[in-house]
Formats: C-alpha cells, structure tokens, sequence
C-alpha cells in the first residue's frame, strides 16, 4: 500500500465552483479544479507533446489541451481524446477542516 502525505492547498470557500488553482507541490506541477462543489487534481501536462494542460477549456468533468484538443478526465486524469493516449497525474484530494488538501506519494 502507498503511504499518501496530504499537503493544505487552499480553503475551500475561497475556490468557487468552475474556477481552478495553479500550484506545485514538491517539485510537481498540479491543477487544482473546483467542479461542481468537487475538487479535483491532476498533473498540469499534457501526455501528448508535455506541454501545459491546465489553461484548457472544461467540459463536464474533461479538460481540454489548449494546443492540440486531446481531452483528459480531471477525476482520474486519463487521456479521453486523442492525440493523448496516456493518462496525466491524478492526485488524491479530501477537505479536512474546511481546507483542500492535495495527496502525494510518501
């Protein structure tokens, strides 16, 4: 079993429903989306040509690369549309005392 270290990114009233939040987390790149009252993470890059995916339009639950339009699930980060055919970084995200907190691998 992976242990999992929980990192305090942001109160969660003050990420309002659609918008999302650019941060790094020891060293990784990460977007952090407020969907529909859901917070979700994945890696801020696009499996195809690796360049930044977080500045993509969302549809439902994909967002979409900015220079290609390979579509990834932001509630598990896999590739839904080609050019991209592998999944980007998902994170784990929970809300402990009203703060979002994104997971990564100990």
């Amino acid at each position: 079993m992976v242990e999992v270290t929980y990192f305090p990114i942001v109160s969660a009233t003050e990420l309002s429903n659609g918008e999302r939040l650019f941060l790094e987390v020891e060293g990784e790149a990460i977007v952090l989306f407020n969907i529909a009252g859901k917070f979700f993470a994945i890696g801020d890059v696009c499996t195809h040509d690796n360049g930044v995916l977080g500045d993509g339009d969302i549809e439902g639950y994909e967002v979409i690369c900015p220079r290609h339009g390979a579509r990834f699930d932001v509630r598990d980060g896999k590739a839904t549309r080609l050019p991209a055919v592998q999944p980007t970084k998902s994170y784990p995200v929970r809300v402990v005392d009203g703060m979002v907190e994104i997971g990564l691998d100990s």
